[in-house]
């Protein structure tokens, strides 16, 4: 009688030891609310290219994580890749005219938004489309694009863009020269 409460008493334990182990593995994935009051409201914004980016990838501003990507889906009149952003209503004064990036966290690391703000009065509501966007930037196309760029007398021109697109996914600051080479506005 004995050994038979003990193996009920064990058996609990490893069932709250697998449920702490879920727990533990949905917030380190980020799959909680964002903010403290769990309250958030819903952005859209269209995209040419997301690369890497999936659900569940953080939204930040400043590099402070406002929110989270809640769903991605195809546009059946543009085919376009619609961004679903989830964003914490604590941060519900962000200006209509910002814009969106998807940017890259180092090199080949995971691939995030990233907001910056505008200068519009009005701000974001639930349902708003970011109408300023930066696709992602693709390595393997820059790669491409690199080697195409050899044979021809407009290399260096193609090079510098490239380099202009690598330099402003990695975050850093560059001459406004590369990306004005190709005929490109800033």
């Amino acid at each position: 009688m004995q050994s038979r409460a003990l193996e009920m008493l064990v058996g609990l334990f490893v069932c709250l030891g697998v449920a702490a182990v879920f727990v533990m593995t949905f917030r380190v994935a980020s799959l909680d609310t964002v903010g403290g009051s769990g309250q958030t409201y819903k952005v859209v914004a269209s995209f040419d290219n997301i690369g890497g980016l999936k659900p569940g990838s953080a939204v930040t501003m400043a590099g402070v994580k406002i929110g989270r990507v809640r769903d991605i889906a195809i546009n059946a009149d543009t085919f376009e890749a619609d961004v679903m952003l989830e964003l914490s209503d604590s941060y519900a004064n962000i200006p209509e005219d910002s814009n969106a990036k998807i940017l890259t966290a180092g090199l080949l690391g995971e691939q995030y938004i990233g907001i910056e703000a505008g200068g519009a009065d009005e701000s974001l509501q639930d349902g708003s489309k970011l109408k300023l966007t930066q696709s992602a930037l693709v390595l393997e196309n820059l790669i491409g694009q690199f080697l195409s760029s050899q044979g021809n007398d407009d290399g260096n021109a193609q090079l510098a863009s490239a380099i202009g697109k690598l330099a402003d996914s990695l975050g850093t600051s560059h001459s406004s020269a590369a990306p004005a080479a190709n005929g490109d506005t800033p």
